[in-house]
Parts: C-alpha cells; sequence; structure tokens
C-alpha cells in the first residue's frame, strides 16, 4: 500500500470506460492506504467454454493491476450461474451447460488466467459454494431485493420484452446470483466490460439490502472479434484463445480489419492512448503501413502469451506462406483424400470440402472465410485463383492445394487419384 492514492487512480483509470461512482471508489483507496487493508477486488468468469480469449484478458490485466498496487483480487468461477445462462448481449436465453461440462471447462481456467494475472497470489472460489445451499425461502428473499421494473431495464430484456420474446423467470435470476456472488466475498469492486453494466450495478443494489457497503465498478472496453463487427466471443466462435497456437494465433490477429489496429494495440499489447493516437495517425497519413503495422501487432501478442521465440517462427511462416505467397514444402503439405461422400454429380462444393478437411470450424465459417477473401486453390499445372463465390465447386477429378484462412494449407485430391 505505498502507492498514493491519485497513483493508484492513474493505474485504476487507465484502459477503462467508466468508474462507477469514481468519488466512492476514491474513498475506498484512501481508507484502503491508511488501514493497510487492501481492497477486495472481484471479477466473475463463466466457464461456458474452455478457453480464455483475448476479450477476456482486457478485464484480467485491470485484474492484474490492481494486483500490482497490492490490493486483494477475487475470482469467482461461474459454476453454478453457468448452468442459468446469461444472455447478456444476446436476443435469446443461452443454454445452461450440465454440471460436468462446467467443471471441466473451469479447469481450463486458472492455468490460462496465470498467463496474465498473478495466480498465486489469487483467491479462486466457485459460486456454487454459496449458491447451491440456499433453500427457497433465501432466493425469495433474494428476489425480493430487487424488482421486474428494474429489470427490465436491462437493454436485451427491454428488447425481447417489447418483441414479444419469451423471457424465462431464471433468466432473471441470473444477475441475482451474480450480484450475491458479491455479498458472500464481500466485494469492494467488481470488474467486467460494457456488456455487463447492468449485472454489475445489480451487485451493489443486493449488497445494500444485505446490509453491505456497496461494491464500486469498474467498466472495461469491449474489442470486436476476428469478423470486426460483434465483439469477441467463445459462442460466436470470432475469438482468439490465449492458448492458441502461435502460427494460428498470429494468422487471426492479422485478419482484423484495418480500423482495429489501433485498439487492439492499446487493450492488448498495452500501449498508452497517445501511442496509440500515434499510431492510429501515422496510419491514416500512410507513414506506416496497415500490413506492418499488423505484423508487428501480431507478433507482439504471441510474444505476450508464448515467446518471442514462437512469436519469430510464426511471423517467419506468414511472411513465407502467405505474404510471398510461397507455399510449404511439398513433403510438409497434408494429402486430403475426397471421399464418394463429398461428390455431389461430378463436382464437390468448396465449403463441403473445407469443413471435412478442418479447414473450416463449419460451413458457416468456411463462408466467412470465403467472405474475408482468404481461401485460394491452385490446380495442378495451374495458377492460384481466389475463391470469391461461397457457392463455388470443383470439378472432379481433384486436384489441386487450397489455403483457406491464411492458416491451412492441403493438397486434396479426389480418392484413387494420383497427383
Amino acid at each position: 500500500m505505498e502507492q498514493s492514492v491519485e497513483r493508484q487512480l492513474e493505474l485504476i483509470r487507465r484502459n477503462t470506460v467508466e468508474l462507477v461512482p469514481e468519488g466512492e471508489l476514491k474513498e475506498k483507496v484512501v481508507k484502503s492506504i491508511k488501514t493497510n487493508t487492501p481492497l477486495r477486488v472481484k471479477l466473475g468468469l463463466d466457464p461456458n467454454r474452455p478457453d480464455i480469449h483475448l476479450g477476456h484478458t482486457v478485464v484480467l490485466q485491470k485484474l492484474r493491476d490492481f494486483q500490482d498496487l497490492g490490493h486483494h483480487i477475487v475470482l469467482i468461477v461461474g459454476d453454478f450461474t453457468g448452468f442459468i445462462g446469461d444472455p447478456s448481449g444476446r436476443d435469446s436465453e443461452r443454454a445452461a451447460l450440465d454440471w460436468n461440462t462446467v467443471k471441466l471447462n473451469a479447469q481450463t481456467y486458472f492455468d490460462q488466467a496465470s498467463k496474465v494475472i498473478d495466480y498465486e497470489k489469487a483467491e479462486v472460489r466457485y459460486n456454487s459454494e454459496w449458491l447451491l445451499p440456499l433453500n427457497f425461502k433465501d432466493v425469495l428473499g433474494l428476489a425480493r431485493s430487487f424488482t421486474v421494473h428494474r429489470m427490465l431495464e436491462r437493454d436485451d430484456f427491454e428488447k425481447r420484452y417489447n418483441e414479444g420474446t419469451p423471457i424465462s423467470i431464471m433468466e432473471f435470476m441470473y444477475p441475482l446470483a451474480q450480484a450475491y456472488d458479491s455479498v458472500a466475498i464481500r466485494a469492494d469492486i467488481e470488474l467486467g466490460g460494457t456488456d455487463q453494466r447492468f449485472n454489475l450495478m445489480v451487485g451493489r443494489t443486493i449488497q445494500e439490502r444485505y446490509g453491505q457497503e456497496p461494491q464500486c465498478l469498474v467498466i472495461m472496453p469491449l474489442i470486436e472479434g476476428t469478423d470486426g463487427e460483434r465483439k469477441m466471443s467463445k459462442s460466436l466462435d470470432n475469438y482468439i484463445g490465449i492458448s492458441e497456437d502461435p502460427l494460428d494465433m498470429y494468422g487471426k490477429t492479422m485478419r482484423i480489419p484495418d480500423q482495429h489496429i489501433g485498439k487492439w494495440r492499446q487493450l492488448l499489447t498495452l500501449y498508452s492512448h497517445e501511442a496509440r493516437e500515434e499510431l492510429e495517425t501515422e496510419l491514416k497519413n500512410g507513414t506506416i503501413h496497415p500490413m506492418e503495422a499488423k505484423k508487428a501487432l501480431a507478433f507482439d501478442i504471441v510474444k505476450r502469451f508464448h515467446s518471442e521465440a514462437d512469436a519469430r517462427n510464426a511471423q517467419d511462416h506468414f511472411v513465407k506462406v502467405f505474404s510471398e505467397r510461397e507455399l510449404p514444402q511439398e513433403e510438409n503439405i497434408q494429402i486430403f483424400e475426397i471421399t464418394p461422400e463429398l461428390v455431389s454429380g461430378n463436382s464437390v462444393r468448396i465449403i463441403d470440402l473445407m469443413a471435412a478437411a478442418d479447414l473450416a470450424k463449419s460451413k458457416g465459417d468456411a463462408r466467412r472465410l470465403i467472405k474475408s477473401g482468404g481461401v485460394y486453390f491452385k490446380p495442378e499445372n495451374g495458377d492460384e485463383e481466389k475463391i470469391t463465390d461461397e457457392l463455388h465447386e470443383l470439378k472432379c477429378p481433384v486436384n489441386g492445394i487450397l489455403r483457406a484462412g491464411k492458416r491451412r494449407v492441403i493438397r486434396c485430391m479426389t480418392k484413387g487419384e494420383i497427383i
């Protein structure tokens, strides 16, 4: 607790969208320094899928900032709330997970989060610890603390209500359960993205109902996913996991739209706001080419979550295979045999081939890759051509090299044919 109040607030404010309310937060910091008592800083994680992605690291980094200031962080794995499913930012109820899936997913969080936070100094809790023992009387008491009118102030609930889309009572319980987490651990501060602001505010209300001093909120920005449009999300499959293969991490970063380079730089590689503005000015006036800026960004992201050697290898691979339009050595290209099941008439659809050969996660993902301009086919003894039509078909027999998503290369051939 040697840092001054202003120094602490300066670090806390860095890269945030909003401090709620900032005056109360300052009072908590002052009291913490005077009494030499660390603040309890809460972050909840919903283990709906096993990977922590780059978007999560924005708020994890803020958690690390609090650690560096000497405060106590509490990482809450929402194993119980995973059953309910949080629809924040969604148009429908998120499907609940079964217990085993939630537990398995949660196990991966710790090692991954330790890439950013000091895990050894973190308090890790599962909210089933206090939510499972609640009886029906306890639940009714919790529900009594908040009104339906207030609940419908949440944007996604209001939208669905006005559209006549069903909202289950159980969905109303999610922000209440998340708020009760703050009561159970006596949180002084809670962190979350802008899409969680309502839920975090509910925590303030519920803490007061239970006789506690309400927590302050540190609201963090969201980053757009690799599609450049929607927030990075595991559910939307537009994310980059922090434990992904370095080549994939580098290649996916190279796919982001140019207009997001500065934002990713500031939030993911800890550029200052001033450095970001300088970079964006250079991009605008042409002093630096977007491709070079993205290469530097991708290099630093891989370096941060893997190593400098991995970053250098990923960059060399990208430059050799994609920037210079060179293909890997013959012996390094995997051969994929096209089976009769993939053939319709006398041709095979490109999206079917990509999905079957694991060049795309699904046919929908294959369509997105094609639309983004990242799919090429080079027939044997022919020139490489970009695939621009998602309905494109390859005539049989197929013999050639298919590249997809700037990350994967295969040699495809009709079964029985020799290239």
